[in-house]
């Protein structure tokens, strides 16, 4: 054998262990080569997938609670570091669930933290084009003194008939999904005792 192509050998071989090499970085290579026909094993892992690690783990503790969407009310674990929420995710040991959330549900991180959330009362003026902050108190205040208005306004004590009635239908109320059980009791004792009957639910609609 000539003694110049001896390198040749060489360099052939360095190749081939580069490309070796490189095979087993590359997922399809991996795949062929092992016959991992489906690709569901390690072989479609990446260095940076296997580096991952779930938000959940780091948690300082987990506090089971329910969807506060609708009324199924679907089991969910959240998870807290350091005295805030990093995950909300479906509790699998809940009987209603089972560890599923809807997309509603699955999204409730957002609910919670999300940076959209308006954190004031604004308030646009009859006529007007622009929102104006209020403090809370003036816009419970002004609320109240509506509600009340509009029920004096427009009481009905008794039906033409003249069955007792105790109502008026100038005032109607429908709830948002996030309201919890619990809140939805209370606004329900509130209207029946301002004599509010158009009481609805998003989720029921």
């Amino acid at each position: 054998m000539p003694r110049r192509s001896l390198p040749v050998f060489g360099s052939l071989g360095s190749l081939g262990s580069l490309l070796g090499r490189l095979a087993e970085r590359w997922p399809l290579a991996r795949q062929i080569t092992r016959g991992d026909v489906t690709a569901l094993g390690d072989t479609a892992r990446s260095a940076r997938s296997a580096a991952l690690r779930p938000r959940t783990e780091t948690a300082d503790r987990v506090v089971r609670s329910v969807c506060p969407y609708c009324a199924v009310g679907c089991g969910q674990r959240v998870y807290v570091k350091a005295e805030k929420i990093t995950n909300i995710e479906g509790d699998p040991d809940s009987p209603i669930s089972e560890g599923c959330l809807c997309p509603k549900g699955a999204a409730t991180l957002q609910l919670v933290t999300g940076a959209h959330r308006a954190h004031h009362v604004l308030y646009r003026r009859p006529g007007g084009t622009q929102w104006e902050t209020l403090p809370l108190e003036t816009a419970m205040d002004m609320v109240a003194e509506r509600v009340q208005q509009t029920r004096e306004r427009h009481w009905q004590e008794t039906l033409p008939g003249g069955r007792t009635a105790a109502r008026t239908l100038a005032i109607a109320h429908i709830g948002g999904a996030t309201l919890d059980n619990e809140e939805n009791y209370l606004l329900k004792k509130l209207y029946t005792a301002l004599g509010i009957v158009q009481v609805e639910n998003q989720a029921r609609i």
